[in-house]
Order: C-alpha cells, then structure tokens, then sequence
C-alpha cells in the first residue's frame, strides 16, 4: 500500500484500530459507569441502555441481534434494568454526552486537527447505506455536539458502529458464532459481556475464517470510505490514529 494512495480496502485495514479505539476507550472507561451508576444505572446496564437506547424502546431480543456479540441474557438484564432507569432516547443521549465529555477530558486540545477529523468522518458517515446496521443509524440520527473534540469523538463512534456492523453481518455470513468470534479476536472481554462456560476454544480453522471474515469486513468498510478521494483516506487514516495516540 502506498502511503498516500491507499485504497478504500487499504484505508478501512489501516484505521481498524483506530475507528475501534478511539470511540471504545470512553465506553471501557470506569468513570463512565460512575455516571450510569449516579443516574441509577446497575453496572454494564449504562452499556446496554445507552449503546442501545438509540434502537427504541424495543424487546431485549432486538438489542442482542442489533450488538450481535453480546449474549442474550446479559443483554436483557441490562436492558430491562436500564428501562427503569429512564427513557430509551434519554439513555442514549446521557451515553452520547459521557462520550462527548471523555473527550475533552481524554483528547488533549492542540494535538491534532479535530475538526478536520470530525469532517472526514461525517462525509462517511452521511454517505452510508444504513442497511443491517440499525445502532449506527440511531447513533447518526443523535443530536451533536459543538465542541472539535467532541464532534470528532461522536462521529468516530458512528463509524466504529458501522464498521460493526459490517463485522457482525460478515462474521454470520460466514457461520462463525458470535461467541466464537469473540474468542478469536478479544477472548478477555467473555467474563465481562457474561458469556457463560465452556466457551469455544478457537481452532486454526476457525481464526482462519474468522480472518475471512475481517477480510470482508476491510472489502465491505471500505466501501463506505470510498467517498473520499485517495488523499482524503490518507488524511483520515493520520488524524484517525493521531487520535487514538493521543488518548490520555
């Protein structure tokens, strides 16, 4: 790959990490549970009520087919916990401004071009066929924030949900389960989605159709990034990973 040519296959391999990190640090941060659990929140409830308040107020089975690697129970006791707490769309919009507030917390001001970031991000972002990824869609339909940080933090989370989305429709498409996928890919995190023992021991067959599986999502991803020229995918693959980089 060319360092300022690359391809929008080449673009979606090289920002992976990045549209992954970025957005993920704010959800993995404890802090952002102490403000689910000053609200009302029990735990990884915040998780489901406001990653998935964007999808309505619909059945727990909805938000476990709509996060694709999350098991069923965990997601309904979260979910019906989470419907006490408040609203779907408020769970949503509390969610988006802990992001919002990760951000100037997290992104220190002056360390790369945010805004320039936030606006590469919203050219993919408006541009995407929302098919088969219902949270990326509820998650572009949220109000914004005003804020360079912020608005490059919120976007980045809209790609980070698209780009899951493509992941959990390849993934299925090839018979991985999802909790066969989790294994593979980010086996430390079973305890905490709630998976249940045994869990699947990952074989060679099985990473290589996994890897099969990110191959595709890199094909189907970088679909999506095709609506910026090559220079602009060589800009967005910088100041995406300026920012994960820059993380405090």
């Amino acid at each position: 790959m060319s360092d300022d040519r690359p391809t929008p296959t080449d673009t979606a391999r090289a920002s992976a990490r990045a549209v992954h990190d970025v957005a993920a640090a704010f959800m993995l941060d404890m802090d952002t549970y102490a403000v689910g659990a000053e609200a009302g929140y029990d735990g990884i409830a915040f998780y489901y009520g406001g990653r998935g308040g964007v999808l309505g107020d619909v059945d727990a089975d909805v938000v476990t087919a709509a996060l694709v690697f999350f098991p069923a129970g965990t997601v309904r006791t979260g979910w019906e916990q989470a419907g006490t707490v408040e609203s779907r769309a408020a769970g949503a919009e509390r969610f988006a401004a802990v992001g919002h507030g990760w951000a100037r917390d997290h992104l220190p001001e002056g360390a790369l071009d945010y805004a320039r970031l936030a606006a590469l991000a919203g050219r993919v972002e408006q541009a995407a066929d929302a098919a088969d990824a219902p949270v990326f869609a509820g998650w572009r339909a949220l109000p914004e924030p005003t804020g360079d940080r912020e608005l490059a933090l919120h976007r980045m989370n809209a790609l980070r949900e698209l780009r899951a989305a493509r992941h959990g429709v390849e993934v299925l498409a090839a018979g991985i389960e999802p909790v066969e996928a989790l294994m593979v890919r980010t086996p430390y995190m079973a305890d905490i989605f709630g998976w249940p023992e045994p869990r699947p021991e990952p074989d060679e067959e099985l990473r290589e159709r996994w890897q099969a599986a990110e191959d595709a999502t890199d094909r189907r991803f970088g679909r999506d990034l095709a609506v910026l020229d090559a220079a602009q995918r060589a800009e967005f693959v910088e100041l995406a990973e300026a920012a994960r980089l820059a993380i405090t």
